[in-house]
């Protein structure tokens, strides 16, 4: 049975239709890219996922769980938090709590949400802070740390509520060239650790050695999806290999 099965999501913003009809699966430990170019619907699609959108038609499924349907619409607060935790999610922009050192970061919504005693919250941060490469930024503050790094704490962060899928949304996109790589090897640390993902990017060439399944979008639809070996280096979409050439050899 698939972790993940998101059936005929559709989603519009007044007049707008940003997602028209969004269907895949998901198995335990998979990575899946999600490329395509701006505005086709990809961050919207992450946003549903995660509650902090609300789709108009479809329904999401977590490990059997129906935790969205257009059945029921209306969620509550709690409803909609409770749902959240099933995904962690890692912005472009880091949206660290500047006012917090890093421990403080990766801790706050564990404590908040009573995942353990302190020491034990505390604890588990401290092992993920290693398993980034930060073991030696726990009392530094996001000024203090380089764009990379702060992604890095946001990766821990997400990682700290243990969800069933972390996402990622373009997460090099805020960062220098010589910045991406050290993010990039994390999230391919985490493929080791039989961590399910769904990674919304423009590396072609990171969506093609990581994932496992990749998608195409454009214009709010799925044009392609299969392998990345399928998709990227062999696909029979005419759209798909147009946005393709644009990033040269692959």
């Amino acid at each position: 049975m698939p972790i993940l099965e998101v059936k005929n999501i559709n989603k519009n913003f007044g007049e707008l239709e940003v997602l028209k009809g969004i269907d895949f699966s998901l198995n335990q430990g998979e990575v899946l890219a999600i490329i395509g170019s701006s505005g086709s619907g990809k961050t919207t699609l992450l946003r549903c996922l995660n509650f902090l959108e609300t789709p108009e038609k479809g329904s999401i499924t977590v490990n059997g769980k129906t935790i969205f349907s257009d059945e029921h619409k209306e969620y509550t607060d709690e409803e909609k938090r409770l749902n959240r935790l099933h995904f962690g999610l890692v912005f472009q922009q880091f949206n660290l709590f500047p006012q917090y050192n890093v421990l403080e970061n990766v801790t706050l919504a564990p404590k908040l949400l009573k995942k353990g005693t302190d020491e034990e919250i505390n604890q588990n941060a401290l092992d993920i802070l290693k398993h980034v490469g930060l073991s030696d930024r726990v009392d530094y503050y996001p000024c203090q740390l380089s764009g990379g790094q702060q992604q890095r704490v946001a990766i821990a962060r997400a990682l700290a509520l243990s969800p069933d899928i972390l996402c990622f949304d373009e997460p090099t996109s805020a960062l220098d060239p010589e910045l991406t790589g050290e993010v990039l090897k994390v999230i391919k640390e985490l493929k080791n650790k039989d961590t399910t993902m769904i990674v919304v990017t423009h590396e072609i060439e990171f969506a093609k050695e990581v994932a496992d399944k990749v998608i195409f979008m454009a214009d709010g639809v799925i044009v392609e999806e299969g392998t990345p070996e399928e998709v990227l280096l062999n696909s029979k979409n005419e759209r798909t290999r147009t946005f393709l050439s644009g990033f040269g050899n692959i």
